[in-house]
């Protein structure tokens, strides 16, 4: 058990990584995390699927298969990302227990499998992903508590209020830019660095983002409109968010953050789309009169 301190807060948390352990098998946090984050997700699409237009047992076989997508997507994203920490051991590719899951490798999977299945079934694929995106919001904010026992995805040095103080040699070494060693500090015999805790802030963007999607949902106007919202506002929290991690995926040595850039090019294009409905439907109301 570590101690994880919030100075600012006054607060001291005892954690493992471990919730517990059958034999010489550990079960981690990260994953028990996950999974309440994908059934809690998955609740919330089921009592949306009426409201969307598509039938319960019909919505339950496109999401099933969707999270299938979901998994092997961010797994893929992920490792296409850090290849060089896979390419010499090709078997931890299939070892998800540590971590390395990419939430939009998760989005992308789980989008081309749910486009094949509505294909299939000659569904609509838009009020599908309306019913699916509030569920999917609530499984981020959950599964990045899974970060947080992981002692993964935290920022650069800061010394604000919800600055958290973490073991050194318990975190990544290539998670340490300059700025955070110079500033780490001696506890009690005991190296600490202080970061954001990145994982916090994104948690309480997509609960935010949530409460919004779901205030919408039962007023859409229009098939789409809900999963719009979701990538303007996920996208937003993401590209301020992604700029302050020391754990960034980067776009093939070229420096560049690919979920940063990914996010921004999303809040664009939807952002885009949102305005030119809003407009379009705007004009629809005028010439009624």
């Amino acid at each position: 058990m570590e101690i994880l301190r919030f100075p600012g807060l006054g607060w001291e948390l005892p954690i493992s990584r471990v919730a517990l352990s059958i034999g010489n098998l550990d079960i981690y946090w990260y994953g028990v995390i996950i999974a309440v984050g994908f059934g809690l997700g998955l609740w919330v699409y089921l009592s949306h699927n009426r409201t969307c237009g598509i039938h319960p047992d019909e919505g339950l076989d496109i999401i099933l298969w969707a999270m299938v997508g979901a998994i092997v997507g961010a797994r893929a994203y992920y490792v296409a990302f850090q290849w060089d920490n896979y390419k010499d051991n090709l078997k931890e590719i299939f070892n998800l227990r540590g971590g390395g899951l990419a939430i939009y490798g998760g989005i992308i999977g789980a989008l081309i499998v749910a486009f094949i299945v509505c294909r299939i079934k000659k569904l609509p694929m838009l009020p599908v992903a309306d019913a699916a995106f509030p569920g999917v919001m609530l499984g981020q904010a959950i599964g990045r508590w899974g970060n947080f026992c992981n002692r993964e995805a935290f920022g650069g040095y800061t010394n604000g209020l919800f600055a958290m103080q973490l073991k050194q040699s318990d975190v990544a070494a290539s998670n340490l830019t300059h700025s955070v060693l110079k500033h780490a500090v001696e506890i009690d015999g005991t190296r600490y660095i202080q970061v954001h805790p990145t994982f916090l802030y994104e948690s309480f963007w997509n609960i935010s983002v949530l409460i919004i999607l779901l205030l919408f949902t039962k007023h859409r106007k229009y098939n789409g409109q809900i999963f719009l919202i979701y990538l303007l506002g996920y996208g937003l929290g993401r590209a301020w968010i992604e700029g302050l991690r020391t754990d960034q995926l980067i776009f093939f040595g070229t420096g560049v953050a690919v979920s940063q850039v990914l996010s921004g090019g999303l809040v664009v294009a939807s952002a885009a789309i949102l305005i030119y409905r809003f407009v379009k439907d705007r004009q629809k109301a005028k010439s009624a009169q």
